[in-house]
């Protein structure tokens, strides 16, 4: 693992395009996550998505396919976005941290700090005009809050990041939504008409 400071860090030097960007990310060894994962999982999508999802990291099934959310939970989005009249390739879907934290625990802080600046070049790339993050986790992080996914979802947050002025909304991730049953399904389609009204 390198211990370069993060002015010095491969995202500052990986291109202007997304696929430059992504192929310098696939082999980043800026913490520790990079020994244990199978490989990087960068993002996919459309390179100028207005629409943005940013969930917490990948899983199991992420890491092995090398593509974010591509589980159940992944088809449960898939749907969502589906049924605001769009499709995976006109959003950009990508991660906090694009390496799987064993055992699919939470990010640490140190891997949060070494994966940002990817983040920050996919953001800055794609200029979304709305990010939507998925779950408690990658809301409270790209918020700067404490206050839970539950009082925060369907809302809208002006957000700015990497130069990017956007709107922000937070909705529960599929994950738990399939744990949550009829009610918490409800809400994460709500929370996706705000932001099909968004788009007009």
């Amino acid at each position: 693992m390198t211990t370069e400071p993060l002015s010095a860090h491969p995202a500052t030097a990986a291109g202007d395009t997304l696929i430059e960007v992504g192929a310098a990310a696939r082999v980043c060894t800026q913490c520790p996550l990079a020994s244990t994962r199978t490989q990087v999982v960068f993002g996919v999508g459309a390179p100028n998505a207005r629409l943005m999802f940013v969930g917490e990291g990948p899983g199991q099934q992420e890491d092995l396919q090398g593509e974010p959310f591509v589980g159940r939970a992944g088809k449960l989005l898939t749907q969502l976005i589906e049924g605001i009249g769009l499709t995976r390739a006109d959003v950009y879907i990508a991660n906090v941290v694009k390496c799987r934290p064993p055992g699919n625990r939470d990010p640490l802080p140190l891997e949060i700090e070494a994966c940002s600046p990817w983040l920050d070049r996919q953001i800055a790339l794609i200029t979304p005009e709305i990010v939507m993050t998925l779950g408690n986790f990658a809301t409270k992080l790209l918020l700067d809050t404490k206050t839970g996914i539950t009082r925060l979802r369907g809302q809208q947050f002006p957000y700015s990041r990497a130069g990017v002025n956007a709107v922000l909304v937070p909705t529960l991730h599929p994950a738990a939504v399939l744990r949550g049953g009829g009610q918490a399904l409800a809400e994460i389609r709500a929370d996706f008409v705000v932001v099909k009204r968004l788009l007009g």
